[in-house]
């Protein structure tokens, strides 16, 4: 059976729980980055579109092959 690989947060200023939640916005629902970064600053999280759209690059193709892997068969 193959590992995966654990996600890196490293060198992250925000805790994963947050970047999980911005990219998982950003990616399940027709959002834009900017309709996101509003979102996050409603909950007192400021955090640039431009980070989320960096986040979504690094960590949205991990995330969606973890949420394929969970779903039932």
């Amino acid at each position: 059976m193959m590992s995966t690989p654990t996600i890196s947060y490293k060198n992250h200023r925000f805790p994963p729980h947050i970047i999980a939640h911005a990219v998982w916005l950003y990616f399940r629902f027709p959002l834009s980055l900017r309709l996101v970064e509003e979102m996050l600053l409603e909950r007192g999280i400021v955090v640039s579109y431009e980070t989320i759209r960096r986040w979504g690059r690094k960590f949205g193709a991990a995330y969606a092959k973890r949420l394929r892997r969970k779903t039932p068969s």
